[in-house]
Order: C-alpha cells, then sequence, then structure tokens
C-alpha cells in the first residue's frame, strides 16, 4: 500500500493514516441537501472526496464510501410549497439533476446514497440514547434540544470555547432552549406544514433537525466509530462540532479518527454561495466547458486551498488539459500495467501520499507529457495515461476531446473539414492567398490546422 498522510482538522496537523481495520477505510461525507441545482461549491465537495477515494482504492484499500443526501429540511419543505408540488417530486427531481451534473463530472458513485428520510427511526434511537444520558431536553415549544454545555470538550473541532460560540452570537435566541448554544434534534410538527415531513415520535409529531440527520446514517452504514468524515469548509461549525456531541454522546465511543474539509470556492473575493448569491450551477459552467475541464480546474488546486472562479482560470485550465491531451495524441500508450516503480510514478505516489497533493501530481503529468512529446515513447504515454486515471482525467480518446465542444459562435466539424478540403484545393492550384485566407477564417473560429506529413491536415480546437 502507498503511504499517506492526511491534514486532520480536528488535530490540526497532518497525520499519518493508520485505518482502524487493516486495509479497510469507511469514510463518511456530507453530501447536498436537494431542492435546487448544484452549483460550483457543490462541485468542489464532489470531485474533492471523488479523487481522494479513488487514490485510496489506488493506495490498495478497502473502502466504503458513503454520501448522503438530505431530503427534508425546512428549505425543502419551503420550496415544495412554492412550487405548488410534494416534497418527494421536488427532491426526485433534484436528485436527479445531482447525479446528471456529478455524471458528467466524472464522479464515481458511492459506495451508499442514503436519504435522511429512511433513516429517521435511526435518528429517533440516537435521540432516546441523549435523552436518557441527560444530554437532550424536550423543551417547552416541543421541540427536543441538544444540551450543548453538558457535553465535554464541545467545540474541540472548530476551536472555539462555549464562551467564544455565545460571544459571537451565532446562535438565533429561543426562550425555549435552556442556553442559546443548544441544537435542536427534533423539531415539532407545525399545523402549516405538509403532512409527508411529519414523523411520529414519543415527544410529538415532528422532523429530524439537521445535525442528526448525518450522526444516524453514517453510524447506520459504517459503525459508531469511522475512519474520515468529510466535507466544505463551511459545515465544520457547527454540523460537524454537533455531529460529534451527537454521536459521542449518544454511543460513548470516539466517532472519527479523522476529518477532512476542503476549501471555499471563491469569487470576487468572496464565499461563492446561495446565501449571497454569487454563485454558477454547474449545468450552466457545463454549456460553456467541457466538464473534465471543470474537474481538471478544481484537481488542480490542492483541496484544502480556496478556488478561485473565473473565467480566466477556467480558460487556463483548458489550454493545461488541452496540453496534456495532445502529448497522447499521436503516441499510443503501450499495453503493459502502469510501472509505479518508474520515476514519475514515484513522484506521483509521493505527491498524493503528502495530503492528496494534486497541484504537485498535477506537475508530474506535465513533466510525462513533456517526455512524451520529446521521445514519442509508448511507455511514458502509458505512465501519463495511467496515473492521470487515478484522478479521473485523460480518460477519452486524444482526437475526440481535442475536436469537442464548440463555442457559442464556434464552427461545426462538418463546416471545419469543408473548410480543410478548400484549402487543400487551393494549395494545389497554388492559391497560397486563399489557403491562408481559410486558415486564418478557422483560427477566427476557435480551430487550429496541424499539417503533417504526406499532405494530411489535422484539426483541434484552439
Amino acid at each position: 500500500m502507498h503511504p499517506l498522510n492526511i491534514y486532520n482538522t480536528l488535530a490540526r496537523e497532518k497525520q499519518p493514516f493508520v485505518p482502524i481495520e487493516p486495509g479497510r477505510v469507511r469514510m463518511y461525507v456530507c453530501g447536498m441537501t436537494v431542492y435546487d441545482y448544484c452549483h460550483v461549491g457543490h462541485a468542489r465537495v464532489m470531485v474533492v472526496f471523488d479523487m481522494v477515494q479513488r487514490w485510496l482504492r489506488t493506495a490498495g484499500y478497502d473502502v466504503t464510501y458513503v454520501q448522503n443526501i438530505t431530503d427534508i429540511d425546512d428549505k425543502i419543505i419551503r420550496r415544495a410549497a412554492e412550487n405548488g408540488e410534494t416534497i418527494g417530486a421536488l427532491t426526485d427531481r433534484f436528485i436527479r439533476y445531482m447525479h446528471e451534473d456529478a455524471d458528467a463530472l466524472g464522479i464515481q458513485r458511492p459506495d451508499h446514497e442514503p436519504r435522511a428520510t429512511d433513516y429517521v427511526p435511526q435518528m429517533l434511537d440516537i435521540i432516546s440514547k441523549l435523552e436518557a444520558r441527560g444530554l437532550a431536553y424536550h423543551a417547552s415549544d416541543g421541540d427536543v434540544n441538544y444540551a450543548v454545555r453538558k457535553f465535554p470538550n464541545y467545540g474541540r473541532l472548530s476551536g472555539k470555547s462555549l464562551e467564544d460560540l455565545r460571544a459571537g452570537e451565532r446562535v438565533a435566541t429561543n426562550e425555549a432552549k435552556h442556553d442559546p448554544l443548544d441544537f435542536v434534534l427534533w423539531k415539532s410538527a407545525k399545523e402549516s406544514e405538509p403532512a409527508e415531513s411529519k414523523w411520529d415520535s414519543k415527544w410529538g409529531s415532528g422532523r429530524p433537525g439537521w445535525h442528526i440527520e448525518c450522526s444516524a446514517m453514517s453510524c447506520a452504514l459504517l459503525g459508531e466509530h469511522f475512519d474520515i468524515h468529510g466535507g466544505g469548509a463551511d459545515l465544520q461549525f457547527p454540523h460537524h462540532e454537533n455531529e460529534i456531541a451527537q454521536s459521542e454522546g449518544a454511543s460513548g465511543k470516539t466517532f472519527v479518527n479523522l476529518w477532512m474539509h476542503n476549501g471555499f470556492v471563491r469569487i470576487n473575493d468572496e464565499k461563492m454561495s446561495k446565501s449571497l448569491g454569487n454563485f454558477f450551477t454547474i449545468r450552466d459552467v457545463l454549456k460553456e466547458y467541457d466538464a473534465e475541464v471543470v474537474r481538471f480546474f478544481i484537481l488542480r488546486a490542492h483541496y484544502r486551498s480556496p478556488l478561485h472562479y473565473s473565467n480566466v482560470h477556467l480558460e487556463d485550465a483548458r489550454h493545461s488539459l488541452t496540453r496534456l491531451y495532445t502529448a497522447l495524441k499521436d503516441v499510443q500508450p503501450d499495453v503493459l500495467p502502469l510501472d509505479w516503480e518508474e520515476a514519475h510514478a514515484r513522484r506521483f505516489v509521493d505527491a498524493m501520499g503528502d495530503d492528496f497533493n494534486t497541484p504537485i501530481a498535477m506537475a508530474v503529468l506535465f513533466d510525462l507529457a513533456g517526455e512524451v512529446n520529446r521521445t514519442g515513447s509508448g511507455a511514458m504515454a502509458r505512465q501519463l495515461k495511467g496515473l492521470a486515471a487515478t484522478l479521473g482525467l485523460l480518460g477519452r480518446d486524444a482526437h475526440a476531446f481535442l475536436q469537442g465542444g464548440k463555442p457559442a459562435d464556434g464552427l461545426e466539424p462538418e463546416q471545419i473539414e469543408g473548410l480543410i478540403a478548400a484549402r487543400k484545393q487551393a494549395k494545389a492550384e497554388r492559391n497560397f492567398a486563399e489557403a491562408d485566407r481559410i486558415r486564418a477564417e478557422l483560427l477566427a473560429g476557435g480551430v487550429v490546422l496541424e499539417d503533417k506529413p504526406g499532405g494530411a491536415t489535422e484539426w483541434r480546437r484552439a
């Protein structure tokens, strides 16, 4: 197995990864709340943890990867009511859209993709255990709340003391709570809410709070103590902090050994988010850019670093990925297995073993592309294609990628081939001015020509 050091948010340092069970990794990642289209911030979570699970498998581990779906919460109920449709119809539709986006980005489906609404009994069981241990109480407004101050070390994941959190007024005032920091485990049903958002419990009709959902789903599928829990940096507090309090409060065991958080996507130096209204949906971005370009754009930044979104950066990613595919255009990889002892592969493994350092791993791919361009080596082409595959890249035929896509005002392949034929005829007639004019017309339309020995002409998108 390839050695691996991972930054543990809880410990605030890189640590050698040692699974609880030798050779096996159990990983849970917080997924989407399905009431709207996924945006580029969601794409980063998808791509980052897809990369992580791919590399864990490449490194030789037997991985069980769980990513949940939140299909019941206030926003979902409100959106369904606004649309005049059932909650199930709304969530099923946006789960389908989420899968379409994920498939386009080359995301491998998780081993388990639980929906919160299928795990309400498990949530009620955890809440009962917390109440029995004095960590939860039935409030006067009908909600069941978690008593934060009764859980030792609350705040250790986020690095906040209870006093810091209280001073920051991060939780809305609710007179029914024993303490403003207490959070809801079970929400009492409101008369105005639809029947499909209500479940029976010993505390009355209601629905789960957001945080308890992930505790129930992760523990049900991975056990009460598992290896890795991941998600976006915005979930570190309060969501993941509350997951620890709930899960450890109920089980008395360490919940998770290692916490991973990817950095924010930023636009104009602000976090991209729906609340700020500065987001781009994945499907809108994919109207302008090839999905593999978007994946490449996300992976060439280290997962913990901010990712600065702009068309300039996406264009640069497109040109960079084009360089890698261009190296494979005329060189057929040999059919031998990937050689992990080869120098480039060893550097790649070292980079990925250092907290999934994809920027360094990408640099290795470009070095290999340079070797392929210089030597025409099928062995080096095999190494390039094989290593890139561990990141979910360079999986297509090079010509298909280079000729794929079309700018809004670009040329269709049939038009391009027709102009190339006209240019060939002009050259045969020694009308070089016309041949040059056609080349210039194609270039203006985003098409680059390459004249090959023997008179053939190949083309690619610029």
